[in-house]
């Protein structure tokens, strides 16, 4: 069983996280997690009777999911827990699940954690859920309970799970909802019992307890991955003061080819990130044709402890870059082309309507290119994703950058969670997806263990792995250099957990052998030896190109 705690994490992104390990990922999960203000309800909830307020006017979502009974809250200070597990038959491997005995081993979970706090509960007839004093007048609700199980002999998959109170602002239950649609007890929490216990400390014995109840086996307990919690900001290592091994030296040869390629695109007026973040494969793509450009400009909304893009406001965007993205690759011959973006969290879809324009020009007048795009995760928002899943790129990238612990601090404005459910919704939507990391800023050999499982587990076929090197002295420091031998390493580590293609190496880059990766996963690709290239750079209203400062 692998546990995961991912923080506070907005429902929609849980849900989709949830959905992609149901699917794809081999082995049992247990993910816990706070939410964000929200109320959820299932598909024979009575809202009419039970939802007392507009959610909007209290700052909650409602959100409809595919799990038992009515409606029910989600947020800070609650701990909500989510088993994804593959139960055994009722009556062997060829039978259903026994729904009813999974629930209840669900609620014994929690009561025997409840127990460990000095706190006496159990389950009251005809009502679902972990009670306190259940069959006296004084009974109240302290957690509640919803699970969805897989269909069939051979499913018997399981999502959804249970919320424990352990100090929500219980008003969100009490005045705005009825909670479970059981309007006759009330709710209650651990801090109302006179339990001080944090979210964390009860976390801790649902993992343990938990892996104990449903682990395969001792070593199970081994694979738990946490994003920090609040109040731990210290959690990168400190800087290194070795020089740079030689593997990270590049040997920059600037033939004949790499000349061309230059005077192409410049006549093209376009600017690569290869030149401006001073890619180390610069000069074996450029001998190979290759260069990446972005779309969108060349200003970031965000600003991540490792990249080097500029932060000042955006430009809005270039009109016209569409038709200018496929005039490039057609004159260059392309056979894979790579679009990238900037984070544009100030237009209202992220900019994700932008590049779905460029993908559709590109295949109007390039149909045999590939098409790969490597974009922001559009703060999590479907409407946003479903426009590019709609345009179809063959491959969908998206970085996570990092271990689950070390998220806060490396990319602020991002999640370990949502970037997983980003990926895990577009492998859903039937694309092939793709996703990168870095080594060298503090994270530990198990965490990037877990962090390839988790790829794996929402479907993810190709993964890049590469060194850290930092962009200035006012960026995250590097904590070590890793080897060549760590890289391969990973590398057969992933390929066993059934990623097709792991491109692990000091100097890898995303986009670095993209189109062969991209074979390997099934993508159909040309046969002539092309060139890998992304779109244009933004350009100014006089159409003259913007340089671009990016980690690629």
């Amino acid at each position: 069983m692998r546990v995961r705690w991912l923080g506070r994490v907005n429902y929609r992104d849980a849900l989709a996280l949830q959905e992609g390990l149901f699917a794809y990922a081999k082995d049992d999960y247990l993910l816990m997690q706070e939410h964000h203000h929200v109320f959820t309800y299932g598909a024979s909830a009575e809202l009419e009777k039970n939802l007392r307020c507009e959610p909007h006017d209290v700052g909650a979502e409602l959100v409809r999911v595919n799990r038992g009974g009515d409606i029910t809250y989600h947020g800070p200070g609650q701990l909500v827990v989510y088993p994804i597990r593959s139960l055994p038959g009722k009556f062997g491997d060829a039978s259903p699940a026994d729904v009813t005995a999974y629930v209840c081993s669900v609620e014994q979970l929690v009561i025997d954690s409840l127990a460990e706090f000095g706190i006496a509960a159990g389950r009251k007839h005809g009502y679902p859920g972990v009670w306190l004093d259940a069959d006296t007048q004084r009974a109240r609700k302290i957690c509640a309970i919803g699970v969805r199980v897989a269909r069939g002999a051979t499913a018997r998959r399981t999502m959804h799970g249970f919320a424990l109170n352990v100090d929500p602002d219980m008003r969100f239950m009490r005045e705005h909802i009825v909670p479970c649609g059981i309007g006759e007890w009330p709710v209650t929490s651990l801090r109302e019992e006179g339990c001080s216990a944090t979210l964390r400390e009860v976390a801790d014995v649902v993992a343990r307890l938990a892996t104990q109840r449903w682990g395969a086996d001792e070593s199970a307990a081994a694979d738990r991955a946490d994003v920090a919690w609040e109040y731990e900001p210290d959690v990168v290592g400190m800087q290194i003061n070795e020089r740079k091994p030689e593997w990270l030296r590049p040997h920059v040869q600037h033939g004949s080819e790499v000349l061309a390629t230059k005077k192409t695109l410049r006549d093209l007026q376009l600017v690569t990130v290869c030149e401006e973040a001073g890619c180390p494969n610069l000069s074996e793509c450029w001998r190979d044709g290759t260069a990446t450009f972005m779309v969108l400009g060349e200003r970031c909304t965000r600003a991540c402890g490792f990249c080097l893009v500029d932060t000042r406001k955006p430009e809005p965007p270039a009109i016209d870059e569409p038709r200018r993205v496929a005039q490039a690759i057609a004159r260059m011959g392309l056979q894979h082309s790579v679009l990238t973006m900037v984070a544009r969290d100030d237009l209202p879809d992220g900019g994700f309507a932008h590049v779905a324009a460029c993908i559709e020009e590109i295949r109007r007048s390039n149909p045999s290119t590939a098409v790969e795009t490597l974009v922001s995760d559009a703060k999590g928002d479907d409407a946003s994703l479903q426009l590019l899943f709609t345009a179809k790129p063959d491959v969908f990238n998206h970085n996570i950058e990092t271990v689950a612990r070390l998220q806060r601090v490396v990319r602020p404005s991002a999640g370990y969670a949502r970037s997983l459910s980003v990926l895990a919704r577009a492998r859903r939507a039937g694309l092939v997806t793709k996703s990168g990391f870095m080594l060298g800023l503090g994270e530990e050999r198990h965490e990037v263990e877990s962090l390839l499982a988790d790829l794996a587990g929402v479907g993810v076929s190709i993964v890049t792995i590469g060194q850290y090197l930092r962009p200035t002295s006012n960026h995250l420091p590097v904590t070590r250099w890793a080897s060549p031998d760590e890289f391969a390493q990973y590398r057969q580590f992933g390929e066993r957990l059934g990623i097709t293609h792991v491109e692990a190496s000091p100097l890898t880059r995303s986009s670095y052998h993209a189109k062969r990766a991209a074979g390997e996963a099934g993508v159909t690709v040309a046969s002539p030896a092309g060139v890998t290239v992304a779109a244009p750079v933004g350009t100014t209203d006089a159409g003259g190109a913007v340089p671009v400062l990016v980690r690629r």
